[in-house]
């Protein structure tokens, strides 16, 4: 029989009502002749509901009991699941993290998928049972329970699905696909029928929150594809998958607009090796995330060193770098959140000059001052003011007239 894992997010699961539509979806899939695992997040809002119960006891919580805490979110959904499709009149069986086994190391709060055992489900299936997995959710070596970030219910299907060596993989959600931008910044965005791994990587780590980055990163790394759709309508979905000849003859195929970016100058710093790494080490040690970076040197042999972080880690990153401009006797410190960053993404630019003008004409021609500049073989990426990021992504996504994109 065909294997078909599916996966819920928090807003499909959100009431009884919303895992009853889930429950029919799932049975639908199963009277077809297909064995069934569904994967699902915590009902909407609870994940913050708990993290906020912990706080009002301690601003900063251990760790390893915040995972044991905000855990029992998807230990509620998967047995209400269960409890029913079992009303329904099909057998189904609901596992933990930990009881699979899903085996990750100990990073609190974001540990890293280790391995998967299939044993357990494969009897469940076998027996004909329905099987519901406890997303985001696993256990360490030493058996505690962890979990793995935000958004870690995608990652928790994908590894299930390469585990089981899944026929298929459906992540569900409220949208009910990707799109060339944002629809609420524009409503000329279009729907994209299928995309290359790459490309779906570079969109979640730009700011596109359809998809979590490690998930599309586990997918690409174990090639499982799989459809994004939504659990709202029966509408097709995006499917993700290995790149074609056809994905290529666009340009561009989206532009994302991430404005949770924070920017960190360090002016005044020494032109000498070891000083980048003096500088980025630290923050590294303390998990903050560093994605652009620029480097001026001045005829004085002094360098001005640029870099941004997530916003989120805007103040730890500044209190790090006061620390830093004192050993490195650096002149001056400066950091600011009033920043957004606009990418555009394509397959196509491999093969396609000019885009990168196209891109920079485009904004100039609103009066938008680009600051820093990134790219890669498929993307660029600049660094405007956040005022100007909507009107940044309606401009690129008109020059590069992705609402004729494939769709």
């Amino acid at each position: 029989m065909p294997l078909i894992v599916q996966k819920y997010g928090g807003t499909s699961v959100g009431d009884l009502e919303r895992i009853a539509s889930v429950a029919r979806r799932v049975t639908a899939r199963k009277d077809e002749g297909n064995d069934m695992v569904v994967v699902v997040s915590a009902m909407a809002g609870e994940t913050d509901r708990l993290l906020e119960l912990a706080k009002k006891i301690n601003p900063v919580p251990n760790e390893r009991e915040m995972d044991v805490l905000v855990s029992t979110g998807e230990q509620v959904t998967m047995a209400l699941l269960a409890i029913t499709l079992e009303s329904m009149g099909h057998k189904a069986k609901s596992y933990c993290g930990w009881q699979i086994p899903l085996h990750t190391d100990s990073s609190f709060g974001g540990a890293r998928i280790a391995d998967v055992k299939k044993e357990a489900i494969l009897t469940d299936l076998q027996d004909g049972r329905i099987v519901i997995v406890a997303g985001f959710q696993g256990v360490d070596d030493d058996g505690n329970i962890t979990t793995l970030g935000r958004g870690g219910s995608d990652t928790s299907a994908v590894a299930v699905a390469a585990a089981l060596k899944a026929d298929w993989c459906e992540i569900f959600t409220d949208v009910d696909g990707v799109y060339t931008t944002d629809p609420n910044i524009t409503s000329k965005a279009k729907k994209i029928k299928a995309i290359a791994y790459e490309e779906m990587l570079e969109m979640a780590s730009l700011g596109a929150k359809v998809l979590n980055i490690r998930a599309v990163e586990f997918a690409m790394r174990h090639r499982v594809p799989f459809v994004v759709r939504s659990s709202f309508n029966d509408n097709e979905g995006t499917l993700v998958t290995e790149e074609n000849s056809e994905m290529e003859k666009e340009s561009v195929s989206a532009v994302t607009c991430n404005m949770k970016e924070a920017k960190i100058t360090l002016s005044g710093v020494a032109d000498k090796p070891g000083v980048a790494s003096q500088i980025f080490a630290p923050l590294a040690a303390a998990n903050i995330v560093v994605d652009m970076i620029i480097q001026n040197t001045s005829a004085d042999g002094k360098t001005d060193i640029t870099f941004t972080v997530p916003d989120a880690d805007l103040a730890k990153a500044m209190e790090i770098c006061q620390d830093i401009k004192k050993k490195l006797g650096a002149s001056d410190l400066a950091g600011c959140n009033d920043i957004a960053k606009v990418s555009i993404i394509g397959l196509g630019m491999r093969s396609h000059a000019g885009v990168a003008s196209t891109m920079f004409t485009a904004l100039a021609g609103e009066g938008i001052n680009i600051q820093m500049i990134s790219t890669s073989e498929i993307k660029i990426s600049c660094v405007i003011q956040k005022k100007y990021a909507e009107l940044a992504v309606r401009i690129l996504h008109d020059t590069f007239e992705l609402g004729k994109a494939r769709s």
